[in-house]
């Protein structure tokens, strides 16, 4: 299985005139592969904890333990690497709830032996997902849409998981913004 190409983070700010400069322009040194399901790997490229966002030139926010969901008022920019599911049919169901407790929100795993996905999930946000390399399928409860390179899935709130049915890596970059569920779909959240 070939892997994906390295791309760069590139991360402006102002000196101390005023003037805009680059501040990095390298690989995320923020590259987490998931011990609990082989062959993920997480790519934090920014977040931030608020709307509207500090405009600074503060320290890096990704210099933190990872978080599958934004803060409250927040966002999370994400490049992640998706396995063929070839890879993760081998993981239990106890390993598919370490994935979510290693992105440190193991409640939003919804999971179970007759799941459409072992690492069905939840959470209270608005996602965009965006398909950069290979192929994905995007699984919800009772159904599934196919998404090749150029795709982009608005992911609402709903349960779903990531399906990579080929023998080769999937990439997708992830924007991720706080939300809050309308009160008839909030039964059975995780947040």
């Amino acid at each position: 299985m070939q892997s994906l190409p390295a791309f760069k983070r590139v991360i402006t700010g102002h000196d101390n005139k005023g003037q805009a400069v680059v501040i990095e322009a390298r690989p995320s040194p923020h590259v987490i592969p998931l011990k609990a399901v082989p062959g993920t790997v997480f790519h934090e490229i920014w977040n931030t904890d608020n709307a509207p966002a500090l405009l600074d030139n503060g320290d890096d926010p990704c210099a933190k333990p990872l978080q599958l969901s934004p803060g409250a008022l927040g966002s999370v920019i994400r490049v992640v690497d998706i396995p063929p599911d070839s890879q993760q049919n081998q993981i239990s169901e106890q390993d598919a709830a370490a994935a979510f407790a290693e992105i440190g929100q193991a409640h939003a795993g919804t999971g179970t032996a007759d799941s459409r996905h072992k690492l069905m999930h939840r959470t209270e946000t608005l996602d965009y997902g965006i398909v950069t390399e290979g192929e994905v399928w995007l699984v919800l409860d009772d159904e599934e849409v196919h998404l090749t390179r150029g795709d982009i899935v608005v992911q609402r709130g709903t349960n779903h998981a990531w399906s990579n049915r080929t023998e080769e890596m999937a990439r997708m970059v992830f924007i991720l913004l706080d939300g809050q569920f309308a009160a008839e779909l909030s039964a059975g959240a995780s947040k």
